[in-house]
């Protein structure tokens, strides 16, 4: 009896380690069954930004044949989830650089690559007014209603909420009220059209908007222009592998030198051509942060 209950058990053993070799495996990382997921914030239309995203895919699969699903989120802390993840549900990303710096605080983003506009590395953000408001200065927003972008945009929210406090305005107790438009665009807009006293954008938003509305350049004034901002890029999560990544870094470091190319990654997000970039070019930024007082782990929630 005891000999068949042994036998019973080590065949009811030798079943479960059978099934366990026929399970299948979670396909490899850049095919159709598990696509690479690019996730992205809008900067201007959604629309846009995607088409354009969904075109450096198509190049990248071409040359490489890894599959790339872009994602456009509503906001930053919604890639900063996906990319903190277990197991991640977004495995590169293009994060602004205060978002990239606190997904890297998480250990979520590994940067890799920086964009370069019009030759820089860097940008400028700045705050404005419609013209005829009569605000002429950042402490004449006190008690005024403010457009940003998203909490954790930098030239959007994080660096025009510091220069606020430095001009004596507390964004959160004198302000009559601070909405999140959602893109640099749609802050101008709003602006524009006195749904908000001021606003915050990159540098010049406005020009985004000069056909539909002709007068934007005069009706809109800037009345501050940040310390220069690392830009964007392209930013990996650890788990991705190193193969992976160089497949994808040589296709978009060359991408500019065709016209499709340098097409797709205007349209996406304005950029000219991609540099290699590690966490480093962001210390700089970070030194600016901490003189300012401004602790990132304040925003890991």
């Amino acid at each position: 009896m005891k000999r068949l209950s042994y036998f019973l058990i080590a065949l009811f053993v030798i079943a479960g380690l059978a099934l366990a070799g026929c399970a299948p495996k979670e396909a490899e990382l850049g095919t159709e069954e598990n696509p690479i997921i690019w996730a992205l914030v809008p900067s201007g239309e959604t629309d846009t930004v995607l088409t354009g995203f969904q075109s450096v895919a198509d190049i990248i699969f071409e040359q490489t044949g890894l599959v790339i699903e872009p994602f456009v989120a509503t906001e930053y802390a919604g890639v900063i989830e996906a990319m903190s993840a277990d197991p991640p549900k977004a495995h590169m990303a293009s994060l602004a650089t205060f978002a990239y710096m606190l997904a890297s605080e998480r250990g979520a983003a590994e940067a890799e690559l920086v964009s370069l506009r019009r030759g820089s590395a860097s940008y400028n953000g700045q705050i404005f007014v419609r013209t005829d408001s009569g605000i002429t200065s950042v402490a004449d927003l006190a008690g005024k209603t403010f457009c940003g972008v998203d909490p954790l945009s930098t030239s959007g929210w994080i660096i025009p909420s510091i220069t606020l406090a430095a001009y004596g305005v507390n964004p959160d107790t004198d302000l009559a009220g601070v909405v999140f438009a959602g893109s640099h665009d749609a802050a101008v807009s709003a602006v524009y059209n006195g749904e908000c006293d001021g606003g915050s954008s990159f540098v010049d938003a406005r020009s985004n908007l000069t056909e539909d509305y002709p007068d934007i350049m005069e009706a809109i004034t800037v009345i501050e222009v940040s310390v220069d901002i690392p830009n964007d890029g392209v930013q990996y999560h650890p788990s991705v592998s190193r193969e992976v990544r160089d497949m994808i870094n040589g296709v978009l470091l060359t991408i500019h030198e065709t016209e499709a190319g340098a097409d797709a990654i205007y349209q996406a997000y304005e950029w000219s051509e991609l540099a290699p970039r590690d966490d480093s070019f962001y210390e700089p930024f970070r030194q600016i942060l901490d003189a300012a007082g401004v602790d990132i782990s304040q925003y890991m929630n």
